[in-house]
């Protein structure tokens, strides 16, 4: 009995071991598939997958006989289905366990992005740490098809751009699947993306000759945010709008603005520190939004006549600085309840304060949103002048 009992065991443990490699692939059976992107074809919809070609990304030098990606693209009733379609023109099973880019057309942003979302979001192949970014003026398939310098695959290039972007320019933000679709699945918030354009001639994108280009003529750019109400977008946020949004949310990490000085010209700041306080208060029975910013900043290029030394001149400039940042916040905030769209996430900031006026006006929150009274208090310091005081433009010529 022993004895039985210790083969019925090994073989229990050999079968947990070896269970372990019942649905493995082959990396020469897979089309390793880093970009995809989705667009409405007709009642159908259009997936366009960007496949990484091996033999010319395994070397530096790669083969020389095609491009580093390709892409395809399949019809079909869902988007799974027109994945599916897509082993019909690949040698390979699409494996998408590596996207890195999932890209939306604006036309089907328009029309909802729920239906769509639904099937990846269900996928065991894929994981969940990619960008969603939406393709401003133009469709997915194409952007997908626009080959990149440096970079040589163009879904890792944006998403490293965008990642880039994000810490050092404040017009832009990362969005991946986890997050929009945590928005989306809340009735009383509201989400953004980041768009995408195709800045040239698409034809000269897609040829390789644009690699081999000191500047390329096209080239794909990160341009506004896409306004999302419930699942459809409906707006667009132009540069300063979307540095609006990145302010609200605490998202600055790091980024450059200019501001008129007092005697014509300009000078441009580094922000170098951002916090934010964003606070619910019910004033007369009515929920009220007060929100507090305090910038740090340096002086990076004095483009005009102004001393620096004067100990006026830094509070001035403060000032004025506050003053435009408090601009573009409440353009932010117009556009957003011109759309009855609540990005910001206010909604959850009354009801964290008072549940019982929440329940009050969560049924019609999105007219509520669109009244709702927004406190903004700037509040900038600049902390450091930089290498040299004044500017080049104000330093006595020698005699």
């Amino acid at each position: 009995m022993k004895r039985l009992g210790c083969i019925l065991c090994t073989l229990i443990l050999l079968g947990v071991v070896l269970s372990g490699c019942w649905d493995r692939h082959e990396l020469n059976d897979l089309a390793i598939t880093v970009g995809v992107g989705f667009d409405k074809s007709g009642k159908e919809y259009l997936v366009t997958t960007q496949i990484v070609n091996p033999n010319e990304v395994a070397s530096k030098k790669g083969s020389g006989y095609s491009t580093p990606i390709t892409t395809f693209s399949a019809a079909g009733v869902s988007t799974l289905e027109a994945a599916r379609k897509l082993t019909t023109v690949t040698p390979r099973k699409i494996f998408a366990s590596h996207l890195r880019i999932l890209v939306i057309s604006e036309e089907l942003a328009r029309e909802g992005v729920s239906k769509v979302l639904d099937g990846i979001s269900r996928d065991h192949e894929v994981r969940s740490d990619f960008y969603i970014i939406v393709a401003k003026g133009t469709t997915a398939a194409k952007v997908l098809q626009i080959l990149t310098p440096i970079e040589r695959i163009p879904a890792n290039k944006m998403f490293k751009t965008l990642e880039t972007s994000e810490k050092a320019w404040a017009p832009t933000v990362s969005i991946q699947l986890d997050r929009f679709i945590t928005n989306l699945a809340k009735p009383t918030r509201d989400s953004v993306l980041t768009g995408i354009r195709i800045n040239g001639d698409l034809e000269k994108g897609k040829s390789k000759s644009v690699l081999a280009e000191t500047t390329p003529r096209t080239f794909l750019e990160y341009s506004g945010i896409a306004l999302f109400k419930k699942d459809k977008l409906v707006d667009w946020l132009n540069d300063d709008e979307s540095k609006g949004y990145n302010y609200i949310m605490g998202n600055v990490k790091s980024t450059m603005g200019h501001i008129t000085c007092p005697k014509g010209g300009t000078i441009s700041f580094e922000i170098i520190r951002e916090k934010i306080k964003v606070k619910a208060h019910v004033v007369n029975g009515k929920p009220e939004i007060n929100i507090n910013v305090l910038l740090e900043q340096n002086v990076s290029e004095v483009q005009c006549q102004i001393d620096l030394l004067d100990p006026n001149t830094v509070p001035e400039l403060e000032q004025i600085a506050a003053t435009k940042l408090k601009q573009i916040m409440t353009s932010t905030i117009k556009k957003a309840k011109q759309n009855k769209a609540d990005i910001f996430g206010f909604g959850d900031a009354i009801e964290d304060v008072s549940p019982k006026t929440w329940l009050k006006v969560k049924s019609d929150w999105e007219n509520e949103f669109s009244e709702l009274k927004v406190n903004i208090d700037t509040d900038i310091h600049i902390r450091r002048l930089g290498t040299t005081n004044n500017s080049i433009i104000v330093r006595p010529k020698e005699e």
